[in-house]
């Protein structure tokens, strides 16, 4: 063999190594994860008071979310209003409102109820259909749509649409339902 050869199979070796040992932790460390997330946890399986259930939470969206995202999409265009709760305008938290009945997901009127429904995600786990709320006052929602953007009712003078994450305040809320 030429040594070309065989640092190719090697490389391929290698590779098939480190993919297998990174799947080998994921599935080890998948299942334990929640029970090692939980506050005061120390991973242990005694009994205290959850039934399976965690707080722990992954970058991964919710068939609602995505339902709602989906719907919320469909006034792409459509004026801000203030106070607008459809059909033909919207105001950032009657536009949420809408998209999540449409999957079945009764929400408060108004971003600062919206803040606290649904379950608390960390900003680092947001996906795609999570309810994101801005500044402290969470005087702004809308939902998270990925790749670093937000499909919002803006304000006056913006139509419904993406906004980057960048353009806007800093974030206070990250809710899932």
């Amino acid at each position: 063999m030429t040594p070309s050869t065989t640092n190719g199979r090697s490389g391929k070796n290698l590779r098939r190594v480190l993919a297998a040992t990174a799947l080998t932790a994921c599935v080890v460390t998948l299942p334990v994860a929640p029970a090692l997330a939980q506050p005061g946890s120390s991973g242990s399986s005694g009994s205290s008071g959850s039934a399976g259930s965690s707080d722990f939470a992954l970058p991964i969206s919710s068939p609602a979310g995505l339902i709602a995202l989906a719907a919320a999409t469909t006034q792409t265009g459509k004026p801000y209003v203030w106070g607008g709760t459809g059909p033909h305008g919207w105001d950032c938290s009657g536009l949420t409102q809408w998209a999540f009945r449409q999957a079945g997901v009764k929400l408060p009127r108004v971003s600062q109820q919206q803040a606290w429904a649904g379950n608390a995600v960390p900003a680092w786990a947001m996906a795609p259909g999570d309810i994101i709320t801005f500044r402290a006052a969470n005087d702004h929602v809308g939902i998270y749509a990925g790749f670093g953007q937000v499909f919002n009712a803006n304000s006056a003078g913006i139509p419904i649409g993406l906004t980057p994450l960048s353009e806007l305040p800093p974030i206070n809320q990250v809710r899932r339902f």
